[in-house]
């Protein structure tokens, strides 16, 4: 899941007016009129230096934020309190968007040392702002002193809670080795895709964790599931700048995990990614010298056109949109990277898959909810209907952003087994490849 881009609401407020400086003394004391109109002139233009120094330093601090990893969590979800009865455990929260919305989610706390699994709204009452909700696990911490935390769409801390034996792995990158976790391929493996690997790319802000809801899906088909970690996850090694390239950098580090993939018996993968991952699988079906070998993409509430993103985020922050603007220009201007400590600029036209729509060669299915609140999904509707032959569009209703497994599991699991048995089937030509498109041959 991606995190928040809240903006401190303190950030955007006229600037206190400071004394003004004597003037110099002029030959010719002007007349009365001409008194106020050279102060008008005087106080404007210091006032538009006050505006426009202002907007600078907002447009910058969020063009920072959005490319600055977040290493403390906002706890936004208030407890209040938790109730035993014999072996069954209940939570009362504060009625918050997340925690009224049906389903299964993780619940981190006391810093993220803690982590729930909770289950469904036993009661609602929207007069006193409270939900009551079943607990299905706790995996560490004691929830019982929990005051404050955070939802998650990763419901589970590793494949173990789910039942699965997991190889740790460690995948070379830039700057080191990055932690995996290998499911190895279920029993069908003789009967659908043994040779075919998932590669889960978590989203902004989150960790291996969340890829774990696809992987009983991806071992239901055969497939051995490779979830990895990227620079400035905080497993993996950070980048030399220690900032996000939105995808422009990250995909590097999937190349990485495609390689590892190959080394160890996979003959092609299927990239599946959420939220900023979607964006990473993306510029890796693009640019990797693998994107031949990439038979599929899953992609969950995707970044599809950042610019999209970025005008959403400043709306919600109340940002006029010129100073939003001038933020996006000073992550993909070179004379930026001084202010954003960006070691190259961010090309977010490069990654506005709207309008590269035709270039996108890769059979790829989006889900995504309606009422995404962080990621709007008409990009992710504009791009299907622009390549059909290649996008699937799947829409989801009120789960929020990338957690349309979370609302409904069967119906998600249901729809992505579905699609990918049918990209998965036997070629006409297994040997055929086509290197250039870097594409298989749809359906």
């Amino acid at each position: 899941m991606a995190s928040s881009l809240r903006l401190r609401p303190d950030l955007y407020r006229p600037a206190a007016r400071g004394a003004a400086a004597p003037a110099a003394s002029l030959e010719a004391a002007p007349s009365g009129n001409a008194k106020w109109a050279l102060g008008g002139i005087i106080g404007g233009s210091a006032a538009a230096g006050v505006l426009a120094a202002g907007s600078s330093a907002l447009a910058l601090y969020f063009a920072r934020r959005v490319i600055t990893p977040v290493k403390v969590r906002d706890a936004d979800q208030e407890v209040l309190a938790v109730i035993r009865d014999g072996q069954a455990v209940r939570v009362i929260f504060a009625a918050t968007p997340d925690a009224t919305v049906g389903g299964v989610y993780g619940f981190f706390f006391d810093g993220g040392r803690g982590h729930a699994r909770i289950g469904r709204i036993l009661s609602y009452s929207p007069a006193e702002r409270t939900v009551l909700r079943e607990v299905e696990a706790v995996y560490s911490g004691d929830l019982a002193s929990a005051r404050r935390g955070w939802w998650s769409g990763a419901a589970y801390p590793d494949p173990a809670a789910l039942g699965l034996p997991v190889e740790d792995v460690l995948i070379d990158v830039d700057g080191g080795t990055a932690p995996a976790w290998l499911v190895r391929g279920g029993p069908a493996a003789d009967e659908v895709a043994p040779d075919v690997w998932a590669v889960m790319v978590h989203g902004r802000g989150a960790s291996r964790q969340e890829g774990l809801r696809a992987v009983q899906t991806a071992r239901g088909l055969g497939m051995s599931s490779l979830l990895i970690s990227y620079r400035n996850d905080g497993m993996a090694p950070s980048a030399s700048d220690g900032r996000y390239g939105l995808g422009s950098t990250e995909w590097r580090d999937v190349e990485a995990a495609i390689d590892y993939a190959l080394q160890h018996g996979a003959r092609e993968v299927v990239l599946f990614g959420w939220s900023m991952g979607g964006a990473i699988c993306l510029q890796t079906a693009d640019l990797s010298r693998h994107r031949h070998l990439i038979r599929a993409m899953v992609l969950d509430a995707p970044v599809i056109d950042w610019v999209n993103v970025l005008a959403h985020h400043a709306e919600l922050n109340r940002i006029p949109s010129a100073v939003g603007r001038y933020g996006q220009f000073m992550l993909g201007h070179p004379l930026g990277r001084r202010l954003t400590g960006l070691a190259a600029p961010v090309d977010l036209k490069a990654m506005d898959w709207v309008s590269r729509a035709v270039e996108l060669r890769t059979p790829t299915l989006i889900v995504h909810s309606v009422d995404d609140e962080y990621v709007p999904y008409g990009p992710s509707a504009e791009l299907a209907e622009k390549n059909p032959e290649m996008v699937t569009f799947e829409p989801f209703n009120t789960a929020l952003h990338t957690k349309e497994w979370n609302v409904d599991p069967e119906h998600w699991e249901r729809q992505i087994t579905a699609w990918l048995r049918r990209q998965l089937a036997p070629r006409a030509n297994p040997g055929d490849q086509e290197p250039a498109a870097g594409n298989s041959t749809p359906d």
